[in-house]
């Protein structure tokens, strides 16, 4: 659950999108601390909604022209943690890959989609290292050498 001050600086966000031309299609409302799940359409880019990370129950959808379009705006982005792509073509799944500024692409899921043993996490802004297994290991693990 959401703390008051959180739940208020997320609709705030949502109201100053609406505010530049945002629709909200779905929620968009508060009760108590609650925000109800939230879609909107047209966030511009710079605001809130638009460049930073909500933490909240919120999800944008924004039309483009052509995949290279897409990639540009999400490659603007301050953060790069992970990308969801829902497609069924292999070719563009591998160009999204390669283009991406992002520290993995999930296909056809959640982009928050992990399981323990694969490496997760992000560029840029979104942290440093991966979490999973083998990288928590190698975090507490102390390298030595011992020259004879």
């Amino acid at each position: 659950m959401l703390r008051n001050r959180d739940a208020q600086r997320i609709l705030d966000w949502i109201d100053e999108a609406r505010a530049k031309g945002a629709e909200v299609l779905l929620g968009g409302t508060r009760q108590g601390r609650m925000i109800a799940a939230t879609v909107m359409r047209g966030v511009p880019e710079d605001v809130s909604l638009g460049c930073e990370e909500v933490f909240g129950p919120v999800a944008t959808i924004e039309p483009y022209a052509s995949l290279d379009e897409a990639i540009a705006r999400i490659n603007r982005s301050r953060y790069g943690l992970q990308a969801g792509v829902f497609t069924r073509d292999v070719a563009t799944l591998r160009h999204l890959f390669a283009a991406l500024d992002v520290g993995g692409v999930i296909a056809n899921d959640a982009p928050s989609t992990r399981v323990d043993p694969m490496p997760y996490g992000g560029v840029k802004l979104s942290g440093l290292g991966r979490e999973g297994v083998r990288y928590a290991i190698e975090t507490m693990t102390e390298r030595r050498t011992l020259v004879w």
